[in-house]
């Protein structure tokens, strides 16, 4: 379950205020999978990376669970983002000079796994995602597709409760983007929350079960 509670997130820019985010408050329930819908520059990246405990907000308090992310020293939320939350970015964020076998490892390696079991747990899931022949491949021999889909096992490499997935399918076509969505919507019914922000209102009545509009960093309930 996450719970936030009167966000706020504030900038100083050029000598002014500039308020990402304004008194947001909702709650998403295990489960779920809820989209954030809004124009470029609403705050939603803003958003997501503050419930990742990424971002620390002006004011205002974030649950995971029941722990209070911002109430938690830096190496408390790092604990939480290793064993709870799974990230999905558009620009994948894949390390250059490492394999796909390797960029999934990652996480594994963070998390304490001894190498053997990085190496399984990696593999199996480069499998799940059609990727099982490109393991020792470096992301420049991947294709964009291909390259979304290692992005897609690191975040799951240490079976989070809860994905954040900022623009997931914003660099893909819409063949690429349309496997993605059912992925997502795979790992849905198979148990996982997720929520995901997007320009994309397509995305909405297909797969989410809740979506909300953020306008200018107000967050507001839609009428789908």
């Amino acid at each position: 379950m996450i719970k936030i509670e009167n966000l706020n997130k504030k900038y100083r820019l050029r000598g002014k205020d500039v308020f990402a985010l304004r008194d947001v408050n909702f709650k998403v329930e295990d489960k779920e999978f809820v989209i954030i819908v809004g124009p470029s520059g609403s705050g939603k990246s803003t958003l997501l990376l503050t419930l990742g405990g990424l971002i620390h907000p002006t004011s205002g308090k974030v649950f995971i669970g029941n722990k209070s992310v911002y109430g938690l020293s830096i190496k408390e939320r790092a604990e939480i983002r290793k064993t709870d939350l799974g990230f999905l970015f558009q620009t994948f964020s894949l390390i250059p000079y490492l394999t796909a076998l390797e960029n999934v490892q990652i996480s594994l390696y963070v998390a304490g796994k001894k190498s053997v079991e990085q190496k399984k747990i990696a593999t199996q899931l480069l499998e799940k995602v059609g990727l099982g022949d490109r393991l020792d491949h470096k992301p420049f021999e991947l294709s964009v597709g291909q390259q979304q889909r290692v992005a897609m096992a690191r975040a799951l490499a240490n079976s989070p409760s809860i994905l954040l997935a900022d623009e997931p399918t914003g660099s893909l076509d819409p063949s690429l983007s349309e496997d993605m969505l059912n992925w997502l919507g795979t790992l849905h019914k198979e148990g996982l929350t997720i929520v995901m922000v997007t320009h994309n209102h397509d995305t909405i009545k297909r797969y989410a079960t809740r979506s909300l509009n953020l306008v200018e960093g107000i967050l507001s309930e839609r009428n789908n």
